[in-house]
Formats: structure tokens, sequence, C-alpha cells
């Protein structure tokens, strides 16, 4: 099963189903529009586009606009697709355009100053202060303007499967309250055969935990979050005979702790799906003679984002 993990992880890395933009521009269409340093809600917010602005494509992601922004990382940003439209860019088609309210307020000043003495002289300012009207007057609405509409995260909360080593299998969920500090949930069974072949055990666990993400490292195509954490193992274990009638030798429950570190991937081409891999070192109780768990095990998990 870790095998057939492995390669649904690697077909999506390698189909990022990532569309090069050619000519292309983004029209916000909303009140104001997030611009993300990447790809992702979980990242920074480097700026805000307000209705009406047009917006450089370079790249197409599918569910996010790769666009030009001279405030954020390397002069680009992200912006999702539900705030607006992609459309051809025309000859005529001014990069980074700003509402009218910009032009109608230089056109307010110009009225004033004529109407004064120096209206001359005004006259002539007025040129030179509205000469780049479509970039400057688009970055003083970005930066003073905060979002009215505020897109859903969408790597909050989520909720997956996961299997391991020592035959693990079970349902997760998790959680990223803040771009550093996580909480998950794990309800898993794993299966154990006793040294002399006689008996196996299997075990049912609740396992509540916590994490800490140390950074965000996005691009076009990926998304990466390594992290370390540390969950407690409620467990219940039973104790059956290798016969075929499988007769209960006994039960009991235990508490024990698991500490790993790992990576989380999301992929341009499924935004919401996050898969994960993790190695850790496991404290179980070994109530019953003959099984040993192993300390050192791994972990393969997805999870589904809902927000």
């Amino acid at each position: 099963m870790i095998r057939r993990a492995a390669a649904v992880v690697l077909a999506l890395a390698l189909n990022p189903a990532l569309v090069r933009a050619q000519d292309t521009v983004f029209t916000v269409s909303v009140p104001s529009a997030d611009v993300y340093k990447g790809p992702s809600t979980v990242t920074p917010v480097v700026g805000h586009a307000s209705r009406g602005t047009v917006l450089p494509v370079s790249r197409n992601l599918g569910s996010w606009i790769k666009v030009t922004w001279p405030e954020g990382p390397d002069g680009v940003g992200y912006v999702h697709v539900t705030m607006g439209k992609i459309s051809p860019a025309s000859a005529t088609t001014p990069a980074m355009r700003a509402p009218s309210a910009a032009a109608s307020s230089a056109t307010s000043s110009s009225g004033t100053a004529s109407s004064s003495p120096g209206a001359a002289t005004a006259q002539t300012r007025t040129p030179a202060t509205s000469a780049p009207p479509a970039r400057t007057s688009a970055s003083q609405s970005i930066a003073t303007r905060r979002s009215v509409s505020v897109t859903p995260a969408e790597h909050n909360f989520g909720v997956g499967a996961l299997i391991g080593s020592m035959s693990t299998y079970g349902a997760t969920a998790r959680s990223w309250p803040t771009s550093h500090f996580g909480v998950q949930l794990g309800f898993t069974r794993d299966e154990m055969t006793s040294t002399a072949g006689d008996s196996r055990m299997t075990s049912m666990q609740f396992e509540p935990g916590v994490m800490y993400a140390f950074f965000d490292h996005v691009s076009d195509y990926i998304w990466v979050r390594p992290y370390v954490g540390s969950t407690i193992s409620f467990r219940h274990q039973t104790v059956k005979a290798a016969s075929p009638a499988e007769e209960p030798l006994g039960s009991d429950n235990g508490m024990g702790y698991r500490i790993f570190g790992g990576t989380e991937l999301m992929f341009a081409s499924a935004p919401r799906f996050g898969v994960s891999a993790d190695v850790g070192y496991r404290h179980l109780p070994t109530t019953f003679a003959g099984f040993d768990p192993e300390p050192l095990n791994f972990t393969i998990a997805g999870h589904w984002y809902f927000r």
C-alpha cells in the first residue's frame, strides 16, 4: 500500500497541469481581491486589488493566477480565479489599471488649480503628476484599501487517511490554525505477530497531537511545508491465538507517545489535497510478552482540505 501511495504522489508531482499564459490579463470583479505570496491562502497576503484592476497574467495554475505584482516577492503575486475573469490582452489594455476614482481625483485637483491665481503653474505640473496614472494610482489604491471580500482559507482543516509501518492504517484529521501551529487527530489500527509465532496482537488507538511548521516554500508547481510534532497514543490491545479460531488470550489498555518529523506537500493541480510523509520514534506499552513494537516508524497520510 505504501508503494501505491508513493505512486500517487509521484503522479501528482509530474502532472501539475500548469499552463503558460500568453498575452493574458486578469480583471478583478469583486470589491477587493487578496493578492497572496503563493498559490495558497495559507501564504501571506502581499496586497489587495480593487474592482476593475487589470493585472498581467504570467501563468495560469488552474485555481490560481500568477500575476505581475511589484510589491510582492520577485515582483509577482497570486490571485484566486474566483476573484475576477481572464481575458486576452488588447493593445489598449493598460497594466495595473485602477478604477476611475483616481482619474476623478486628478480632474478635481486640476479644476481647483485652474480657478486659483497659480492656475498656469498647476496646469503645467498636472501632466507630470498624472503621467503614470495606471501604476501610481493602482499602487496607492492597493496600499490604502483593505480587503472587503476575503477568500475562504483552503488549507485550515482537512480529513483523510494514513498508512504506515507495523501494518498501521486508519483515519486522520489535521488543522492549521496559524501558518506555524497545527493540531491533528488520528484513529488507527495496527497489528503485530509474536516473536514465537503462536499469537498476534491487534491494537486500536486514538492519537491527538500538535505540530510546528518551520516555513512555507511555495512555487508555481508545489507547496512544501516541513514540520515536527508529537502525539499521545491511547491504545487498546488484544492478543489472540494464531489458530483459525483466533481465541482471545487477553486484552489491556495502555498509553504511549510518538515524536516525528516530516513534510506536507500540495500541488497546483490539486490545491485542496495535501500529502505528507513523516518518520518518528514511537514508545508503546509492552504488556504482553513476545510483542516488542519497533521504535522507528514511517507514515504516509493524505488530507482533503475543506477550508
